[in-house]
């Protein structure tokens, strides 16, 4: 599998390359800006852009949806309750094919209603749900804290602790990390009930 972390525009988002190495097809997460980047990453492995997947309708993840889908005819995939144009939607626990690799959504609102973590092989990119060391707001139109302990607690800190975390924003000092480390050190992470949960993501 190719896989590539690409830094994108001005608000430190990251957008991801997913490649299939035996058929060439290929899946970029979250085009948001700077689409010559993410084409010149899909140029130097000679891959094809059949899918783009959004990890949620929020402008900074979407915003080169169509560019790119009109270079490539790729179809955009988001979650069945995005507003967003979309070819292909899905839902918890869904598998789309990117040649012989698989890729798997969790539906993990709580920053949104319409987010998804999406799981390829053991790496898991996390969007604005789960960050390094941090996690999403939810202080935006549709955020729920209520939601976001379920997608945090009992989604994704549920996964196998080697499984990748790939953020969708460079916000600490480290671009990746894994379960079993955000587990460990990540605050948002600590034991909590719903209420504390809720509690604790009104404060500063």
């Amino acid at each position: 599998m190719i896989f590539e972390q690409i830094p994108v525009g001005p608000m430190q988002n990251f957008a991801y390359l997913i490649g299939d190495e035996e058929t060439g097809q290929a899946a970029v997460v979250d085009p948001a800006w700077d689409i010559s980047a993410i084409e010149s990453s899909v140029k130097k492995h000679n891959l094809r852009v059949v899918l783009i997947i959004d990890t949620h309708s929020h402008h900074d993840h979407t915003s080169g949806n169509n560019e790119l889908a009109k270079t490539t005819g790729a179809k955009i995939v988001a979650h069945e309750t995005s507003k967003l144009k979309k070819d292909i939607s899905v839902k918890d626990g869904e598998v789309l094919h990117v040649g012989s690799l698989e890729v798997r959504f969790i539906h993990t609102p709580g920053h949104s209603p319409d987010s998804i973590s999406i799981l390829v092989g053991n790496k898991l990119m996390t969007g604005d749900t789960l960050f390094v060391g941090e996690c999403g707001r939810t202080d935006l139109p549709g955020g729920s804290s209520e939601q976001l302990y379920d997608s945090l607690f009992n989604k994704l800190a549920k996964l196998p602790d080697e499984t990748e975390v790939h953020p969708g924003h460079d916000y600490a000092t480290r671009s990746r990390s894994t379960i079993a480390y955000e587990k460990a050190h990540n605050y948002v992470l600590k034991p909590r009930t719903v209420r504390e949960f809720i509690q604790f993501m009104k404060e500063p």
